[in-house]
């Protein structure tokens, strides 16, 4: 029994073409039919999940009678534009049947490496997940050449799985799991149905693996590493097994479970801590120092007493006491000028002083790290 598995709330789910389409020649309505019910089911458990999910190329090759996946990125691209209206209403029709809203979000790498772009999609799927809508997230292909020529959805699903702090991520393909080998090829190969992520043997056993769909397992492996920054563990599992989804969250032992080193907060703290520069820095008061050194909270406007540097909405700033020793670091969620109208403040006066409801915390919690130094 997996209990990481089974007891994760949040999920990140990602499909592949091959089972979502018709051997690559338009979508197969009714395995997208099956994958809602599955999703319906799970959310009713009280699961909040993202859907990633290919196929939109392979609609729009049927759409527009090409009779094989072109080569020239431009008419991938153009493919994929008019494919994307059709998976968008196949996952639409399905989820309305049961009396749930799908939601379209279509995000690049680029996007995510944008602080400011990676606040504001994580404040738009958290939000649609604690309405109960269910994101089909896929890659911006009309303008992301990387993905198109590389297959990245994998990646995308790891990024997903960082910015909403995923505690599981699947990754459904047309194969069982990890093979020390390719099992097609080499007789006997030995199924791996757990490990550490960062087993630095898994690297050599992924590259003589045959590719599975376009990614390949190396790149399900790097996947799941970037995943396991923020504590979130993968199982790579076939997607034509029955109720697959339901299996695994039961606790099921399917396919292969790469277990994240760290819990999922400690770990999204040290990415954020690692990952990001300083870009201005916010002196607060003894309470606020207080609040953020012991109970762990989210920074609020009331105990900020002052302002320096020059920051948007998405950079990182310092948070320090009256001495100027660092007390945290985080991502925060109003530029400068906006600060400087709202610190000593309380967050019933935002819409007051702005003209427009932000978010209530300057810093949340999720998005801050606590220095080592102010622990002590």
């Amino acid at each position: 029994m997996r209990e990481k598995i089974k007891q994760g709330r949040r999920w990140v789910i990602k499909v592949g073409s091959s089972l979502v389409t018709n051997n690559g020649l338009g979508l197969d309505t009714n395995a997208i039919e099956a994958w809602a019910g599955q999703l319906v089911a799970m959310q009713k458990t009280g699961i909040q999940l993202v859907l990633v999910s290919s196929g939109a190329v392979a609609e729009g090759v049927a759409r527009l009678g090409l009779k094989t996946r072109p080569k020239q990125v431009h008419l991938q691209q153009a493919a994929a534009a008019v494919g994307q209206m059709g998976l968008v209403q196949a996952y639409e029709s399905c989820f309305m049947r049961r009396g749930v809203h799908a939601a379209q979000i279509l995000l690049s790498r680029e996007d995510l490496s944008d602080r400011t772009g990676y606040l504001n999609a994580r404040s738009t799927l958290t939000t649609l997940l604690d309405m109960g809508v269910v994101p089909v997230v896929n890659e911006n292909d009309t303008v992301a050449t990387a993905e198109l020529c590389f297959g990245d959805n994998d990646t995308l699903a790891a990024l997903v799985a960082n910015l909403i702090n995923a505690d599981v991520m699947v990754v459904l393909t047309d194969q069982d799991g990890l093979y020390d080998a390719d099992p097609r090829v080499t007789p006997g190969a030995k199924f791996i149905p757990q490990a550490s992520v960062n087993d630095n043997r898994l690297t050599a056993m992924a590259g003589r693996g045959a590719s599975l769909g376009r990614g390949g397992m190396l790149t399900k492996l790097s996947a799941a590493r970037l995943a396991a920054r923020s504590g979130t563990n993968t199982v790579i599992a076939n997607g034509s097994e029955e109720q697959v989804l339901i299996r695994l969250l039961q606790g099921e032992a399917l396919g292969t479970l790469l277990e994240a080193d760290h819990e999922p907060v400690t770990a999204r703290k040290q990415w954020l801590a690692g990952q990001l520069s300083l870009k201005g820095k916010l002196t607060l008061d003894a309470g606020a120092v207080e609040v953020l050194q012991k109970s762990g909270k989210s920074l609020l406007a009331v105990g900020i007493q002052s302002v320096q540097g020059q920051f948007s909405r998405g950079d990182v700033v310092a948070c320090v006491d009256g001495s100027g020793q660092e007390i945290a670091r985080g991502l925060i969620n109003y530029d400068v000028n906006e600060i400087e109208k709202l610190k000593g403040v309380s967050s019933d006066k935002i819409e007051q002083l702005l003209g427009y409801v932000g978010e209530e915390e300057v810093i949340h919690r999720d998005n801050m790290v606590i220095s080592d130094s102010s622990s002590n």
